[in-house]
């Protein structure tokens, strides 16, 4: 993090940069209305909708100063920024969100408090998918098994999923016929959500259970997390079907 006027990424003489966002909002808590981009380049051409070397730069409402933030993984695609106060400080924070491009439908999103021209990071997408882990397992009865690191478990009933479907894993008693595993995918999606309706945002996390292969969707597991002075912390977690 340093001192980067804007102009000087126009100094590097690339024709390839581009704001790709921009938000206004007081982020460093002295009242004063503080200016947020989110630039990068676009090294396949404009109209690719691939970007890299994506960087968040803060123009000070006071002092004109900027700073910039390279996030960890600063590629992808449509990336975006929300401003929103999820300490509870009554200070807006800076959500960074970009879509990874992959198969498995992942997502990078890191917060950003920026209290007093400091940046701290609140929230990492690579901690969570480290701390929200899961076992996948296809039991008998046309069911699956989510068990969490946390020994919380979920049933899904798979019988929605159709005889064919269902004949190719399970015999006629409803046995299985092999032993099937499947996972939970990394963070896909990850939404500001004001629960409480005070000002405060929590967080509306999602991620994609696949069954036999990543394109065999069972559902989400859902977590919705508030800050509790130090982490957000899951206070309700639940299931959705794929209908």
């Amino acid at each position: 993090m340093y001192l980067c006027p804007l102009y000087s990424l126009r100094q590097r003489n690339k024709s390839n940069i581009f704001v790709l966002d921009f938000k206004q909002g007081d982020v460093n808590g002295d009242l004063i209305i503080d200016n947020v981009y989110l630039v990068g380049e676009k090294p396949y051409g404009i109209e690719s909708p691939f970007v890299n070397n994506i960087t968040l730069l803060i123009q000070d409402g006071r002092t004109k100063a900027f700073y910039n933030i390279v996030p960890k993984e600063n590629a992808g695609y449509n990336p975006t920024i929300f401003l929103g106060d999820f300490t509870g400080d009554k200070v807006s924070d800076i959500l960074i969100s970009i879509d990874s491009g992959g198969s498995g439908g992942y997502a990078f999103y890191y917060i950003y408090s920026f209290m007093n021209n400091t940046p701290i990071k609140i929230f990492d997408h690579e901690k969570f998918n480290q701390k929200y882990t899961y076992k996948v397992i296809y039991k008998d009865y046309y069911k699956v098994e989510v068990e969490g690191n946390n020994s919380k478990k979920y049933i899904i009933d798979i019988k929605y999923k159709g005889k064919e479907y269902l004949s190719e894993i399970y015999d006629a008693k409803g046995k299985l016929k092999e032993p099937i595993e499947g996972w939970v995918n990394p963070l896909g999606e990850l939404y500001p959500v004001d629960f409480q309706r005070n000002g405060t945002y929590g967080l509306y996390a999602s991620q994609r259970i696949a069954g036999r292969y990543n394109a065999d969707g069972l559902g989400y597991v859902q977590t919705s997390l508030d800050w509790n002075g130090e982490n957000f912390v899951p206070f309700f977690q639940t299931i959705g079907i794929l209908g």
